[in-house]
C-alpha cells in the first residue's frame, strides 16, 4: 500500500531543496512532534550512496536510526530511495504559482496503521514546511 502526503512551501524552489537536503536543515525539521529531536543527519546525496538520521526522543527513552540508499536523484525535482526495511519512497518538488509543492509517496509498513504512518509523516513534512517558510 502506497500512502501520499503533500504540502506547498511558499519560498523559493532552490531554499525547498537545500533544507531538504542539508543536515544542518535536517536537524531541524525532522521529527513529528516535540516529544522528538533530530540530533544528527548525515546525507551523502549520490546514487548508491544514501542517508542516516537520528531520531530521539527528547526524555531519552527511546530513538532509532532512519536510513536509506538513494535510487533516483533528479535535482530540484525528485528523490527516491530504498530503506533498510526495503520499502520505497519518492519525494518531488513542483515549482508552482503558490510555491514549491512537496509531495512523498512511500510504502506503508505493518506494525503501524496507514492512517497513523500518513498522520506522523505529513506532521514532518508540516515541520518542514514551517522551517523552510520561517527561515
Amino acid at each position: 500500500m502506497k500512502i501520499v502526503i503533500n504540502a506547498v512551501v511558499n519560498s523559493p524552489l532552490n531554499a525547498v531543496w537545500n533544507a531538504w537536503v542539508s543536515p544542518e536543515h535536517i536537524t531541524q525539521w525532522n521529527y513529528a512532534n516535540e516529544e522528538w529531536i533530530c540530533p544528527k543527519a548525515s546525507i551523502e546525496l549520490k546514487l548508491q550512496e544514501g542517508f542516516n538520521y537520528r531520531m530521539e526522543a527528547k526524555d531519552g527513552s527511546m530513538g532509532f536510526d532512519f536510513r536509506g540508499i538513494f535510487t533516483n536523484i533528479i535535482i530540484h525535482q525528485e528523490i527516491e530511495y530504498t530503506l533498510e526495511d526495503g520499502r520505497k519512497v519518492t519525494t518531488t518538488f513542483v515549482d508552482t504559482d503558490q510555491g514549491v509543492q512537496v509531495e512523498q509517496r512511500f510504502d506503508a509498513e505493518n506494525e503501524h496503521s496507514a492512517k497513523q504512518q500518513e498522520q506522523g509523516w505529513q506532521a514532518i513534512l508540516n515541520n518542514f514546511k514551517h522551517h523552510v517558510e520561517e527561515n
